[in-house]
């Protein structure tokens, strides 16, 4: 049983007796002496995906679910259900877009590191990888002697999502993007 001060974007946790996933936490740290540290935690109920708003003390006690983590992969996408391939036992896995707010824009064919979420056979959630990597389709020309300075440009990812990327970079790039922040991290060694 976690405590709410351990908690992480992505836990799934049993309130009411139905399954809910940790999708953002804000902590509110009391001026006063004493006075406890408050969670402010956002859930969203699985699979219907309906919000939640808890707060919670530092030492509150919350109970986990059991459920089964899958390495998958991305096939492909059926209307608004996307299909995840078991990279053990190669047996699939259907979810709608409504269960993976935030996260549709960055699969791509044949992604892979995706963890999926299981509860009694039946898949509840995904994990993503921490960073993928995509390709710049659509930016202004790379400038000279723009890794000294530290000044950015908005590019068009393969994905078809904008983001401010440094200057060195040109159309035809590999980079690789934070999947929980949708924000650049580094040159990718893809191609």
């Amino acid at each position: 049983m976690p405590k709410a001060c351990n908690l992480q974007k992505g836990n799934i946790l049993q309130l009411n007796g139905r399954p809910y996933q940790v999708k953002k936490i804000e902590v509110q740290t009391p001026s006063a002496r004493g006075a406890n540290t408050l969670y402010k935690v956002r859930f969203a109920a699985i699979p219907s995906g309906q919000k939640l708003d808890q707060t919670f003390k530092g030492n509150d006690f919350l109970e986990e679910m059991q459920l089964v983590r899958r390495h998958v992969s991305y096939i492909f996408k059926d209307q608004e259900m996307y299909t995840f391939m078991d990279s053990e036992n190669y047996e699939q896995y259907a979810i709608s877009s409504d269960q993976m707010e935030g996260q549709v824009q960055w699969l791509s064919d044949g992604l892979e590191g995706i963890t999926a979420l299981l509860i009694d056979g039946q898949i509840m959630g995904i994990e993503l990888p921490s960073s993928v990597d995509l390709e710049i389709v659509d930016t202004a020309p790379a400038v000279k002697g723009a890794t000294v300075t530290n000044r950015n440009k908005t590019a068009t990812l393969s994905n078809g999502h904008s983001l401010q990327v440094p200057e060195y970079l040109s159309t035809g790039d590999f980079i690789q993007v934070n999947t929980e922040t949708g924000e650049f991290m580094s040159r990718s060694k893809s191609a």
